[in-house]
């Protein structure tokens, strides 16, 4: 098995002669440019590297011959790590996040720069403006790596369908996303829940988990069998992972996550935390969060006051009985799919770090 310090290494290294021939090709568009290639290359330092060590997961499931050559692998993993910086960009963009990963977010940090320059106008809607952008050329960098991973392989037009896959879930939960937290209020009660779970499907556990699991493998050659045992244990670890993540966004520790506490609180997301919440809150109760959620405003006090609000109704105890709940199923979906020993360790290794992480 592959440590997964090694993915990590391999990727970065991938990432380091990608940035560099970037950089290198760029130079006739002048220093402006130049610092717009900086600031991107900047969006791929730190982070887990989760999707690319679940990409290599599935591939090793596949059991490719050991002495395999693994560098459309790490091709493939290095352009999902950059479509996952993008989908950040955009994400802090849409719900006007300050930070990321203890630093100033993509729009931020290009607002800075246009005020640091002493240009003339609107700073923060230059940031705005050169961050859609930012994310844009992410995307069409991940893509670029892509291309350049599938050239002459076997099985690259499965792995180019699997990869526009995953690129139209997560599009398509993030505009659910955004539209629950405008659209809940129309529903009845007993749907938010749902509609919360959906969201949290698209969005993350499959383009967290199941996807790179997939793509992998696909890569590898898998067949339908091997992709079906995958789907089954990737798509509860996935759904596990963003219940947690639910939880870090309101009761997280800003040291560990990066973001201020109770970031998902000021941004109004309407996850399966707070649909569960809801549902046990008194009518007075359940006005006073709405009309909290989504104020950018939120003191740390007020946020302290949500906080215990929403612990006090059991939301929390049933989110983590929802996380257990989705482990064993993940557990149980391993079990069936007699992998290798080694490809057996590594899924559950993962598995169990995305579900129990605190950032």
């Amino acid at each position: 098995m592959v440590l997964s310090s090694s993915v990590a290494d391999a990727v970065a290294s991938r990432l380091t002669a990608f940035l560099a021939r970037m950089r290198s090709e760029s130079e006739e568009y002048g220093t402006d440019a130049a610092a717009f290639i900086d600031t991107a290359g900047s969006t791929l330092t730190g982070g887990k590297r989760l999707r690319a060590r679940f990409c290599h997961a599935g591939w090793s499931a596949a059991s490719p011959a050991a002495g395999a050559d693994r560098q459309a692998l790490w091709g493939l993993c290095a352009a999902l790590e950059i479509f996952q910086s993008a989908a950040l960009v955009h994400d802090d963009l849409i719900d006007n996040s300050d930070t990321r990963r203890g630093r100033p977010a993509a729009h931020r940090a290009l607002q800075s720069s246009h005020r640091d320059a002493g240009w003339h106008g609107d700073a923060e809607a230059f940031g705005r403006s050169a961050a859609v952008l930012l994310g844009d050329l992410l995307v069409a960098w991940s893509d670029d790596l892509l291309e350049e991973a599938l050239v002459g392989h076997p099985h690259a037009a499965a792995t180019r369908a699997e990869y526009a896959r995953m690129r139209r879930d997560v599009t398509v939960g993030q505009l659910l996303d955004i539209a629950e937290e405008s659209a809940w209020g129309v529903h009845p009660p007993e749907a938010l829940l749902e509609r919360a779970l959906r969201v949290a499907s698209l969005k993350s556990a499959r383009y967290s988990v199941v996807e790179p699991l997939l793509l992998g493998a696909t890569l590898a050659g898998a067949d339908a069998a091997l992709l079906a045992h995958l789907r089954a244990f990737g798509h509860p670890v996935g759904m596990a992972f963003q219940l947690r993540d639910d939880l870090l966004g309101v009761f997280g520790d800003p040291e560990l996550t990066g973001k201020p506490a109770g970031d998902d609180l000021r941004e109004g997301k309407r996850t399966a935390l707070i649909a569960l919440a809801r549902a046990q809150l008194s009518a007075p109760e359940r006005t006073a969060l709405d009309s909290a959620l989504g104020d950018p405003g939120l003191s740390a006090a007020a946020v302290h006051e949500l906080q215990g609000l929403i612990g006090r109704t059991g939301a929390p105890r049933e989110l983590e009985r929802m996380i257990a709940q989705y482990t064993a199923e993940a557990e149980a979906a391993l079990d069936a799919a007699d992998l290798l020993p080694d490809a057996t360790a590594e899924l559950r290794a993962l598995g169990l770090a995305a579900i129990s992480r605190s950032a």
